[in-house]
């Protein structure tokens, strides 16, 4: 079972009020003076935020043994790596870049546990710099399924992304496409898989978090 509690649910993400409700104040207060720059400045900085902070139900895949994207964007990076600080082993990555015009909710690619939970300061270079992995600030959530397979998800910061905020805890179990997070104004996510995934994915591809389907491992396997 996952949690009852799951703050970014709804169709704004909860972070958004804080931008919004002040700039359709100054919406209502350019309407009140009569002044119809202050009415528009209020009224497209609101519109603005409530898009950007949109969080749509998405259509979760259900099949067994499949790994959903965890970001919405564009896959930039699709290699093998060794990701020593929370696996200590070779891992297959997936890294996704999300533009500003992105849904920039994060989910959960399955079901699992959060077995560790791990905010790191950084840098906020352009997020499909080589570098921004290693340098950016960035969040990472370890998850371990059922069967004991880790799962690593780390959201980076990118050049115009200051925020980035984990709507997890560790010890908490959440259900594949459960929102676990999100990055605030353009960004990147990477995904570190076990050695035996199989990847379903391209460099170039456009996918959805929650429902698109990145790879896959056999049940069977540890």
């Amino acid at each position: 079972m996952s949690s009852d509690t799951n703050e970014g649910r709804g169709l704004i993400a909860a972070p958004g009020h804080r931008f919004i409700w002040p700039l359709v104040g100054v919406f209502l207060l350019g309407l009140a003076l009569n002044s119809t720059w202050l009415a528009l400045l209020g009224l497209a900085g609101a519109s603005f935020f409530i898009y950007f902070f949109r969080d749509p139900e998405r259509p979760i895949p259900q099949e067994p043994g499949i790994i959903i994207s965890p970001a919405d964007g564009k896959v930039i990076a699709v290699d093998e790596v060794q990701e020593e600080r929370f696996l200590g082993r070779p891992a297959k990555r997936v890294s996704i870049f999300m533009n500003v015009f992105d849904v920039h909710v994060n989910r959960a690619p399955v079901a699992g546990t959060v077995a560790a939970s791990q905010h790191r300061d950084g840098c906020y270079k352009v997020a499909w710099h080589p570098c921004a992995d290693q340098a950016n600030e960035q969040q990472a959530t370890l998850l371990e399924a059922g069967d004991g397979r880790r799962v690593l998800v780390v959201q980076i910061a990118g050049l115009l992304a200051r925020r980035i905020i984990s709507f997890v805890t560790p010890g908490q179990t959440l259900a594949r496409g459960e929102r676990l997070g999100m990055i605030c104004f353009g960004s990147r996510v990477d995904l570190y898989l076990p050695p035996d995934t199989e990847f379903l994915v391209q460099v170039g591809d456009k996918v959805q978090a929650g429902s698109s389907i990145l790879g896959r491992w056999w049940m069977n396997a540890a």
